[in-house]
This record gives structure tokens, C-alpha cells and sequence, in this order.
């Protein structure tokens, strides 16, 4: 975030115009107070606390401390208390922990960033947080093609790819995979949720924002929900016998 922070205030940018956000990894939240005076979003990046320095798998038995969901969460109130952190949020939360941090939240999380695409659409936690007053974030909704865990799944989708011809968008081809991007994060926006897209190209991300002055049809949106359904990033790197998780099960609470 001090990287960040420090790039944003070089440019000339102020708080209003440049939203800051970072998430924590360890067992505790750090400082925040570093380049900046405040961050507008907070997450807890995984329900895994990991010792300091120790992010990267493989993982051993020494990298991990137990997850104190409660202690956790009450040190990210803190920061929303002191005025660090403008709002509070987790991140790859399942229904069944999201309950349980609800159940003793004094400040509920105001965001749950998770993975959320056509491939991966979320119905069962979209309902919950829709309930609950929590905004879904999503990551990976273009299915992260090129990472050590993303699929070109998404990217490949022959429906997703149809109606981007259909509608005459912008049909792209890149590592020999279709690309209907305007689709597919048209498909997210509707949804009501957020959406995190990395790119370093400035046409990409000027086509990336093509997302307004059109919608999907009802018949459009029928054939996306008939996608069949596989998660990406199911996080194996936390799974083991020596782990805070014995299975996949463990991990996402049979939500997979």
C-alpha cells in the first residue's frame, strides 16, 4: 500500500478522486498509517492467517497461526474506529463464514471480494450478501487466463462468445482463446457487483469501460445462467494435511 500511496500522491492525486484499498494477510491488521492518512476499503484477504513474511506456497505447518476469526475482525473495527480504514470488508468468504462473522460483527463487512464470472456466478452467496447489506466485489471476471491458478475457461466460453458476435462487439483473440470481455463483465455489472479487471494496456482498458449503454436481453441472460459451473481459484495452496484445512470441503464449507 506505501508504494501505492506514495505513487498516488506523486501524481498529483487526491482522495477524492483516487479510492485506496488493500487487504491483510497476517493473523493481525498492520499499521495502516503509511504513505497515506487513511484507506477507503480494508479487507481481510483470506479466512487463513499466515506468519509474517510468509505468503507464497508451498506452505508449511510453521507458516500458518490459527484463524481468530473474532480477534481479527475486532482489530478491523479498530481501524474503522480510528478513522485508518473508511470501510471494512473481507474477501473469499462462503456463505456458512460470512453467518458466522455476522453473527458477532459490531461494524458488519461492507464488502465480500470474491471470485464471480460467468464460469463461477455465485447464486447462493449473491442472495446472501443481497440480504445481508453486503457488496460483492468481483475478481476474476474474465477468469484470470495467463495466472498460476486462472483458466482459460471463461475467456472460451462458446456462449460467451455468441452473443458477443451476435451483438457485434469487439471479439478479440489472445493465447489462441476468444476474449468476449465486454460480455462477460456486462453479465458481472448487471449483476450489481463491483468488478476488479487488471490490465496494463490502455486500449484494453478503454474497452473494458464499454460496458454502459447497452444491456443483455432476457434471453441473453437466460443462456449465460445455463453456463455449467466450476470454480477457478479453489486456493489448493491451503489444503493440506499439515494446513488449517484438510479439504476443499473444510476450506469452502461444501459451497463448491
Amino acid at each position: 500500500m506505501s508504494d501505492g500511496g506514495a505513487g498516488a500522491k506523486g501524481a498529483g492525486f487526491g482522495m477524492p478522486r483516487v479510492g485506496m484499498g488493500t487487504a491483510v494477510q497476517g493473523p493481525r491488521p498492520e499499521p495502516i498509517r503509511r504513505a497515506m492518512e487513511y484507506v477507503d476499503l480494508y479487507l481481510v484477504h483470506w479466512p487463513v492467517s499466515m506468519k509474517p513474511g510468509r505468503y507464497k506456497a508451498p506452505f508449511t505447518a510453521d507458516d500458518f497461526v490459527p484463524f481468530d476469526m473474532r480477534a481479527v475482525w475486532e482489530a478491523m473495527e479498530e481501524c474503522h474506529r480510528l478513522g485508518l480504514a473508511k470501510a471494512i470488508g473481507v474477501c473469499n468468504f462462503s456463505c456458512k463464514k460470512l453467518d458466522t462473522l455476522l453473527s458477532f460483527a459490531t461494524i458488519p463487512p461492507a464488502v465480500n471480494q470474491v471470485e464471480v464470472n460467468p464460469v463461477w456466478q455465485q447464486r447462493k452467496l449473491r442472495e446472501l450478501c443481497r440480504e445481508k447489506g453486503v457488496q460483492i466485489c468481483a475478481y476474476s471476471p474474465l477468469g484470470a487466463s495467463g495466472t498460476h491458478w486462472g483458466s482459460d475457461s471463461v475467456m472460451a466460453s462458446a456462449v460467451l462468445r455468441d452473443i458477443a458476435q451476435s451483438k457485434g462487439k469487439t471479439v478479440a483473440q489472445a493465447r489462441h482463446v476468444y476474449i468476449c470481455t465486454r460480455v462477460c463483465l456486462r453479465w458481472v455489472y448487471e449483476q450489481g457487483d463491483c468488478l476488479i479487471v487488471k490490465s496494463f494496456d490502455e486500449a484494453r482498458m478503454r474497452e473494458n469501460l464499454d460496458i454502459v449503454g447497452w444491456e443483455l436481453t432476457e434471453e441473453e441472460r437466460q443462456r449465460i445462467a445455463g453456463i455449467p459451473q466450476r470454480k477457478i481459484n479453489r486456493a489448493l495452496r491451503f489444503v493440506s494435511d499439515h494446513g488449517p484445512y484438510k479439504s476443499l470441503d473444510d476450506l469452502w464449507d461444501g459451497e463448491i
